[in-house]
């Protein structure tokens, strides 16, 4: 494993798609903020997940400029041709936990694959928080 992590601001580290063979144009770097927004965005789709919920070092970045669509998301880089993604949701109330987070990973790593040509070698999940999404919040 390569030891260059960090969220997707916090850490500008590009990560390098393999170039088509016989491409003689160059290389294409895509940015790990780039990786978390495609994350943030299908996750956002996904039923049952109400938000991604960032860390106490995700707060302080945000004091630093850190976008909310990469909140709650971590790119890794394990190799020149892997990536991990930890996402931290927050769930709907009365879901059933292990079959959204099931689908969740699979639709994060289709998306990023699809779009970069990245492999994803693995995205985590950590439920955070559930939300019932039906009640008021309080004060209202």
């Amino acid at each position: 494993m390569n030891d260059q992590t960090g969220n997707a601001v916090i850490d500008p580290q590009e990560l390098s798609v393999l170039e088509a063979p016989g491409s003689s144009y160059g290389q294409i770097r895509i940015n790990n903020n780039v990786i978390a927004i495609i994350a943030h965005e299908t996750a956002k789709k996904m039923p049952g997940v109400v938000e991604l919920q960032g860390s106490l070092a995700d707060g302080i970045a945000g004091m630093m400029g850190k976008k909310p669509k990469d909140k709650g998301i971590r790119v890794e880089k394990e190799n020149e041709e892997l990536l991990t993604i930890d996402l931290a949701v927050v769930l709907e109330f009365g879901v059933r936990i292990p079959d959204i987070c099931v689908k969740l990973q699979a639709a994060v790593k289709e998306a990023v694959e699809d779009m970069t040509g990245q492999q994803v070698y693995a995205v985590n999940v950590v439920v955070q928080g559930i939300r019932n999404t039906r009640e008021k919040p309080e004060g209202e």
